[in-house]
């Protein structure tokens, strides 16, 4: 009888995943994107990156060393992730000194000032991206031209994106139909010839690589969903009631970062819902603002401010949002 019964503590479920395993896996995830900014911008995209990683890491492991005094945890890859994720974030010229400063504080402020991987309530590498938005705006916004600067780091050509293009565009009265002929077609804004962050350009290599993380179950679709679907919605209307003032549903979708966002920054376990309703909250919450702040705000892109704000409401959605205990009455139960 002894050996047919087994009690001990929970959890009672166990699974071959752990946080090594799903870091690695966001990272393998975003390998397309990487190769795909490579392609376009060449040799920036790999120092950028270079610096980027090893730099979130560094600091991640003297800080748990010699200020937390605790045993460094940097093999576990979500350093790495960070510091890949804040690389997608930036221009491919970007000095190196601002690149090492956007990782300090996105691992120092945005991850270990909190404790560490799992207590930090915002998306480190968006906390670092913002930061270095607001502190060095011109270098943040000087988009390197793709392909003819594959070779140069510092001074490359630059240009505008096309989220800038239609918002200053829009600003100086220019109306829509002249707009698109001053950027790329579809087809080039959804394979990534445009100017604009290394991992944002392409719509096609960071889908692929969110395919990659849903069918390893890293990631599940209510939050990309949600934001995708907001964002269609929000603009499609916009674009019906005045089609000369506002770009297309489709448009907004396959520019800027909203794909890296909605499917890589988004999806962040410490800093999203638990619960597949809240996640569609959290989701809706990102898509209204993001449009929000690209149609009214003064800034052509909104993404990264609309995930900061969603990740404040986090602990609410979640305390307000979750599912029924165990043996609690429910109603048709």
């Amino acid at each position: 009888m002894d050996k047919l019964i087994t009690v001990s503590p929970s959890p009672h479920v166990y699974g071959d995943d752990n946080v090594k395993k799903l870091m690695y896996g966001v990272i393998y995830a975003l390998i397309p994107a990487f190769l795909v900014s490579v392609y376009f911008f060449g040799i920036g995209a790999l120092i950028v990156t270079s610096i980027s990683v090893v730099s979130c890491v560094m600091f991640e492991y003297l800080i748990q060393k010699y200020m937390m005094k605790t045993e460094p945890t940097v093999s576990d890859g979500s350093a790495a992730v960070t510091g890949v994720l804040l690389a997608m974030n930036l221009p491919t010229n970007m000095p190196w000194w601002i690149i090492v400063i956007g990782a300090l504080v996105a691992i120092g402020v945005g991850k270990m000032s909190f404790g560490g991987l799992g207590n930090n309530p915002f998306n480190p590498a968006l906390v670092g991206r913002v930061f270095l938005f607001i502190s060095f705006p011109v270098q943040m916004t000087s988009w390197p031209e793709p392909i003819v600067s594959r070779l140069q780091y510092a001074d490359a050509a630059t240009g505008a994106t096309p989220l800038a293009v239609i918002k200053e565009g829009l600003a100086a009265g220019v109306p829509m139909s002249r707009l698109a002929e001053q950027i790329p077609g579809y087809l080039d804004l959804f394979i990534g010839h445009l100017h604009g962050s290394m991992g944002e350009i392409s719509a096609l290599a960071l889908l692929a690589g969110g395919i990659f993380m849903l069918t390893r179950k890293i990631i599940t679709w209510h939050i990309p969903v949600s934001i995708f679907l907001t964002v269609f919605l929000f603009t499609g209307i916009l674009w019906l009631i005045n089609p000369y003032d506002n770009a297309d549903p489709l448009f907004h979708l396959i520019t800027g970062g909203l794909v890296l966002g909605a499917v890589y920054m988004a999806t962040d376990y410490a800093t999203s819902p638990m619960t597949p309703k809240g996640m569609w909250i959290f989701g809706i919450g990102i898509g209204v603002i993001t449009v929000a702040i690209r149609v009214y705000g003064a800034y052509p892109e909104g993404i990264s401010f609309a995930i900061l704000i969603m990740n404040s409401f986090v602990p609410l959605i979640n305390k307000y949002v979750k599912p029924n205990r165990f043996g609690e009455e429910v109603k048709n139960g």
